[in-house]
């Protein structure tokens, strides 16, 4: 198994780099898609988060009201450490779990988590990092996403600076490009990978600070 991790800032194109690496051969582990999957009604996760936010985040169908969970921990600390507190257990655990299920094979796996480059992960081969100019991110953001103009900016000077996430990354992905320049960038990247020694991840140490934390739901 190679162990790759992927980071990069809200709206960045994090998604599409993973799925174009995924094209290419690579297993996905992503931390978002699993909180969804752990969010699902009937779920522990679901019934400790209706407890401690109350009705509120609960859409008229019975799931989660993700974007009513994001009204409440987004700029207020306390709740997103409750958020946190319910959540993150749970996902590092399944994260895992799934790395383990791969680590005696040969693939490449693309380990996609928040906090990545602040927190690492023991085992990673590589860390790639998604870039993409603040302003360009957050045009992005509102025209595909929906988001106001003053949310995603909210949203991007939440995180860390993009020269500090820079600072970490083994090898840069541009996305500020074409698709097609997208595509050369992706290969340019496969071939990174496949070069890499293979590795296999050690037991993470549970008294250093856990990647998976997971962000404000957007």
């Amino acid at each position: 198994m190679v162990l790759i991790g992927l980071t990069g800032g809200i709206g960045s194109g994090k998604s599409t780099v993973a799925a174009g690496l995924v094209d290419r051969g690579a297993v996905l582990i992503d931390a978002d898609a699993i909180v969804h999957e752990l969010q699902q009604p009937g779920t522990v996760v679901f019934s400790e988060m209706r407890e401690r936010f109350g009705e509120r985040i609960v859409a008229g169908d019975g799931t989660l009201d993700r974007k009513a969970v994001a009204d409440i921990v987004f700029g207020d600390p306390d709740a997103l450490a409750a958020l946190g507190s319910i959540v993150h257990p749970r996902v590092h655990e399944e994260i895992q779990r799934r790395v383990a299920e791969q680590a005696d094979t040969d693939n490449v796996v693309l380990l996609d988590i928040p906090l990545l480059g602040e927190a690492g992960w023991p085992g990673i081969a590589g860390t790639i990092v998604v870039d993409l100019d603040p302003e360009v991110a957050i045009g992005r953001l509102v025209a595909h996403r929906g988001f106001t103009e003053e949310d995603a900016r909210a949203r991007v000077e939440a995180q860390i600076g993009r020269e500090e996430r820079l600072a970490f990354a083994d090898l840069v992905i541009d996305n500020g490009g074409t698709p097609e320049e997208l595509g050369s960038e992706l290969d340019r990247a496969w071939e990174w990978i496949r070069g890499l020694p293979d590795a296999v991840a050690p037991e993470p140490n549970p008294a250093e600070p856990n990647p998976a934390e997971p962000n404000p739901p957007n």
